[in-house]
């Protein structure tokens, strides 16, 4: 039997787009809250954060659609079915069927981009916005070098036309996933065995696989028209930036000024973790987001 890293934590399938099912969890009371995941991860890499945030908030959990235990729809002729947008508007269907009309986000990775997207398509709905350890993706685009393209490599191989990564990844899932985030993370053992036998369970899965190659091939295409169509824009609600100190993006980018060029009213600084920020270091997570949400 599958470990429940949330337990206590109501079970939810919502439908927000025809055939598409979201898999989220909910509990606490109080002012809502939204947790992103990012890749390869799902929803329970928030186990640590959730339920102490729920002691002074209700807070969701999803897996984005692709991901986990939600659909996994075709991408499409340009991935659309996986564009930031599309899976904005997941977030936002979610959070008013459990009866939220606005509330905050927290995105780490993939989570975060599309928190980014959420905001600036539904300004009405957010909040304040908190992302994890990236760079806007236009910027990492923009501004990619041998460096980012060596640290970063599967942001050019997941791109490649199906069913090439697909394929490849198949041959040996589990040691591709485990290096993977033994890579990104910088704090040994953040990652228990249990936690990671989760994350192996759905990326064992050809759909997920393939869904998640979907993900990067829009990050490359789709939403980079979405992005360019509305480079002006800036986030108007509060945004808190955190990033581990020991990563590639602490060590590429000034993270808050890269975020000054996309929101209005930013914070944030580096945590002493690699990428996984809220497996890595909860603590300091939990402290700044309680800060941040008061």
């Amino acid at each position: 039997m599958a470990t429940d890293f949330l337990p206590g934590f109501s079970h939810h399938r919502i439908e927000t787009a025809p055939g598409i099912a979201i898999n989220a969890r909910a509990g606490g009371s109080g002012p809502p809250v939204l947790l992103l995941h990012g890749h390869p991860q799902t929803l329970s890499t928030w186990l640590h954060v959730a339920p102490r945030l729920a002691e002074t908030h209700r807070v969701v959990a999803m897996d984005l659609r692709g991901y986990g235990d939600s659909g996994k729809p075709e991408g499409g002729e340009h991935h659309e079915a996986y564009a930031k947008r599309a899976m904005a508007a997941d977030a936002v269907a979610v959070m008013r069927s459990l009866g939220h009309e606005r509330f905050a986000v927290v995105g780490h990775d993939r989570g975060g981009r599309v928190a980014h997207r959420l905001a600036l398509d539904h300004p009405r709905a957010v909040e304040r916005v908190a992302v994890f350890d990236i760079a806007p993706t236009a910027t990492v685009y923009a501004r990619t070098d041998k460096n980012l393209a060596t640290s970063y490599f599967w942001w050019f191989f997941f791109i490649q036309p199906a069913p090439l990564p697909e394929r490849l990844i198949a041959a040996d899932p589990e040691y591709f996933l485990r290096h993977h985030i033994e890579t990104q993370s910088k704090t040994p053992g953040s990652t228990p065995p249990e936690l990671f036998a989760e994350y192996l369970r759905c990326y064992s899965d050809p759909a997920c696989r393939h869904a998640i190659c979907e993900d990067y091939r829009a990050a490359a295409g789709i939403d980079l028209e979405h992005d360019a169509a509305d480079a002006d824009a800036r986030i108007g609600v509060p945004l808190l930036a955190l990033w581990g100190a020991k990563g590639v993006v602490g060590r590429t980018y000034d993270v808050l000024e890269v975020w000054r060029e996309k929101a209005v009213d930013v914070s944030g600084r580096a945590l002493a973790c690699g990428h996984n920020l809220q497996e890595e270091r909860p603590g300091d997570v939990l402290a700044e987001l309680t800060r941040f949400l008061a």
